[in-house]
């Protein structure tokens, strides 16, 4: 009897420890479980930083992140590529697109279904200030781990959405949503036209509740300026626009020059 009560004691201990082991793990798992997170450790003395070996295997899947071609800070030749993701409009996207056309610069920007939805002036305006217009899924759902043909199904929504709303066509160019990925997504990109873009500098810019001090702002971004730079910046942020016609000028300054992702990646974006 005593080890018959024993027994069920210790199956029922067994089984509380395989649950509570299975909603620690959930509690613990980060957003994008079902793939992988992109970043990229920072470097010093605007050195070019390197994206850990395992992430950098999105170059054999069509990935770009960062330029190969221009590395040394002390070259004669030093490029930044402006990179924005755009899901929305609060008032600054325009503050943004202000500071870029006065400064004589040219980014790409990676946009949500909402923006040609709700400001299509602003979509078009980005075209014919001679931004790219690229793709950031409609939706902006993490399709990790989705079926085949999920990915194709959210690029040409947005694509659809920009011709129809807006009247321009959306440059090849996809940045996955949250920076979540896997190897499936990122094939499926490449067999549909796309080449994926990541980023080699990005900061915690996109909480609107939360914005950081300018001054902190414009130290992190210049403090990590590095040739072959893909920066990400989303174009929402206040602190973002009120300090971006100082950062461009700075960055000009220091003897860099603005490109674009048809120069990275060799292509047309067509």
């Amino acid at each position: 009897m005593l080890y018959s009560v024993q027994k069920k004691a210790a199956q029922c201990l067994a089984v509380f420890l395989f649950a509570f082991l299975i909603l620690t793990a959930a509690a613990i798992t980060p957003t994008g479980a079902l793939g992988t997170g992109w970043y990229c450790t920072r470097a010093q003395n605007h050195t070019q930083p390197l994206a850990d070996p395992p992430l950098r295997r999105v170059e054999e899947w069509g990935g770009y992140y960062i330029d190969h071609c221009h590395t040394s800070p002390d070259a004669s030749d030093k490029v930044v590529y402006l990179t924005f993701d755009a899901g929305y409009e609060n008032g600054n996207v325009a503050r943004v697109l202000d500071a870029l056309k006065a400064e004589g610069a040219t980014g790409a920007f990676f946009i949500l279904g909402n923006l040609p939805d709700s400001h299509p002036e602003l979509v078009r305006r980005m075209a014919n200030e001679g931004h790219l217009v690229c793709n950031h899924t409609y939706t902006h759902k993490n399709l990790c781990g989705a079926p085949a043909g999920a990915l194709t199904a959210e690029l040409t929504r947005l694509e659809i959405a920009c011709r129809e709303q807006a009247g321009v066509e959306v440059s090849k160019y996809f940045r996955p949503p949250e920076g979540c990925f896997d190897e499936a997504m990122l094939r499926e990109a490449c067999e549909v036209g796309y080449r994926t873009v990541f980023w080699s500098f990005a900061y915690a810019d996109w909480d609107n509740s939360r914005q950081p001090d300018a001054a902190y702002a414009k130290a992190k971004i210049l403090d990590n300026l590095h040739n072959g730079e893909v920066m990400l910046l989303h174009p929402t942020s206040a602190t973002n626009a009120d300090i971006l016609p100082e950062i461009l000028r700075e960055i000009k300054a220091r003897g860099y020059r603005f490109g674009t992702l048809d120069e990275l990646t060799g292509g047309d974006g067509a």
